[in-house]
């Protein structure tokens, strides 16, 4: 495995699984749940499958924007930059089926080797996934099987869910392939996780451009062309939007109040933080509360 995926993973999004000591994340969701209908942006060591349900939703994955239409879905490979989001603020309900590589055992382990080769960084970052094309179909409707079996309460068997998770990974493994990328693409991507995991563990806090610039070892400048081009924002909207994003998380779940939530969320004051949060999401925080909790 590459070097700079070991060293970053501990950077990347911590998924809450949905059962102990067998990561494997497989729930539905729904776009309106994330400001602005769209989540934020990160990655982590396991591939993700999307099924959606309902609706539609746009994907960006490492730099690209897909379209994903009702019955369709997406693959995406470990540890690429990605996020799900709507443009036009329209709702989507979706399956999503997260996969960690510790799944399939130890590192020396036959099925571990597999999983490096087909899920590393030279291999596709991502297959959009159609109804109509047969194999893609396979792995469509397995991710519904998953599903079911995840949550039928009254036969929760741990070794069907591990085959069905298995024979994810082996469908979706016979359909990638290698891509043509040089190094310094891979150097680049190492570089913007450095800067958003930055901003990850100090979101919190009082953080300026030069702050994030000087996490990834770059320039102002070449930090903002990094953002735009792998992140799809500036690194100051990605900064507000990440804060916005997790100030929703504790005004749904926690009963802190707005001042406490701003602070926690690296906002200055709390009619500083309803001020951006009203642009931002078009409720003040206590009727966001109120209409989510």
């Amino acid at each position: 495995m590459n070097d700079a995926l070991v060293v970053f993973s501990d950077l990347s999004e911590k998924l809450n699984y949905n059962l102990p000591n067998f990561p494997l994340y497989v729930r539905k969701g729904t776009l309106h749940n994330f400001h602005n209908y769209a989540a934020a942006c990160h990655w982590h060591p396991d591939i993700e499958f999307i099924l959606v349900l309902e609706g539609s939703m746009d994907f960006f994955v490492n730099g690209e924007v897909l379209h994903i239409d009702k019955g369709n879905g997406i693959f995406v490979n470990s540890n690429r930059l990605h996020y799900g989001f709507s443009q036009n603020k329209n709702d989507c309900t979706y399956i999503v089926v997260v996969i960690h590589p510790s799944l399939l055992g130890e590192v020396a382990s036959l099925a571990r080797s597999y999983w490096d080769e087909k899920f590393g960084v030279h291999m596709n970052d991502f297959i959009v996934l159609k109804e109509h094309n047969a194999r893609e179909k396979e792995v469509l409707v397995n991710l519904k099987r998953l599903y079911e079996e995840m949550h039928n309460q009254s036969n929760n068997n741990p070794l069907r869910l591990l085959s069905s998770a298995s024979n994810l990974c082996a469908c979706i493994g016979e359909l990638l392939s290698k891509k043509t990328e040089h190094m310094n693409d891979v150097q680049l991507i190492t570089t913007i996780w450095k800067m958003i995991g930055f901003i990850h563990q100090h979101y919190d806090l009082k953080i300026s451009l030069d702050d994030i610039a000087s996490a990834g070892n770059v320039c102002r400048s070449q930090c903002c062309k990094l953002f735009n081009k792998y992140v799809g924002q500036t690194p100051n909207i990605f900064l507000t939007q990440y804060r916005i994003q997790k100030s929703c998380d504790m005004l749904r779940e926690t009963n802190r109040s707005v001042c406490e939530i701003a602070i926690s969320c690296g906002f200055q004051s709390a009619s500083y933080f309803t001020s951006i949060f009203r642009k931002q999401v078009g409720y003040v925080p206590i009727d966001y509360r109120k209409q989510n909790q």
